[in-house]
């Protein structure tokens, strides 16, 4: 029986099922993304920000934050390859290394010494590489637009995550698998919203 990431007899599933082992013992899928949904809203209003370095350790913790009343296995990287639909994320053996090294092209970028239109798309291009890279079996989207959301503050600036729908967002990570990156880039620049300086010079 495989999940919705391809999994075949996913180890992370109550057996004989596609539906995630979880804390709450849930053996609905649709009730489990209710729930899951539930609690991560409820632990994200007490996650504070922590000072860098943006690496993995950091992403990992507020997925450990996030889920860690559903999931045993929060804040931990995958041990399984997964894929959703034609596009294969990052092997398993992989997520470690691949992510670090996006990490630290993101930790080096200093957007206070570029123009807002070339700061952007490295911003954009790292998001869409770590999404490649799927660290965790589920809730991969949310922990990254978190970590995003800390790095951005960081840095002066807010972001409004909800200025967009689920369905862009698919679309446009989809076209990044492909190094398209402009829909990303659209996302988020309609969701930033204050910037040190959102200059076009």
């Amino acid at each position: 029986m495989s999940d919705k990431y391809g999994v075949q007899n996913d180890p992370y599933c109550w057996p004989g099922t596609t539906v995630l082992t979880n804390e709450l013992g849930i053996r609905e899928e649709a009730r489990l993304a209710d729930a899951e949904a539930e609690f991560a809203a409820v632990a994200l209003e007490r996650i504070e920000i922590e000072a860098p370095p943006f690496n993995l350790a950091y992403l990992r913790l507020l997925h450990r934050q996030l889920f860690c009343d559903v999931y045993s296995w929060a804040g931990e990287l995958r041990s399984v390859d997964i894929a959703k639909g034609t596009t294969r994320f990052c092997t398993a053996s992989r997520i470690a290394p691949e992510a670090e090294k996006v990490m630290r092209t993101l930790d080096q970028l200093d957007i206070h010494t570029l123009s807002w239109p070339d700061a952007l798309p490295l911003l954009v291009e790292c998001f869409g590489e770590l999404n490649i890279v799927h660290p965790f079996r589920e809730g991969n989207g949310r922990a990254l637009r978190l970590f995003f959301e800390h790095f951005l503050v960081v840095n002066g600036m807010g972001v409004d995550w909800n200025r967009v729908q689920r369905e862009e967002w698919v679309t446009a990570c989809i076209a990044a698998v492909a190094c398209d990156y402009s829909s990303l880039v659209a996302i988020f620049d309609r969701c930033i919203i204050t910037t040190l300086s959102h200059d076009t010079a």
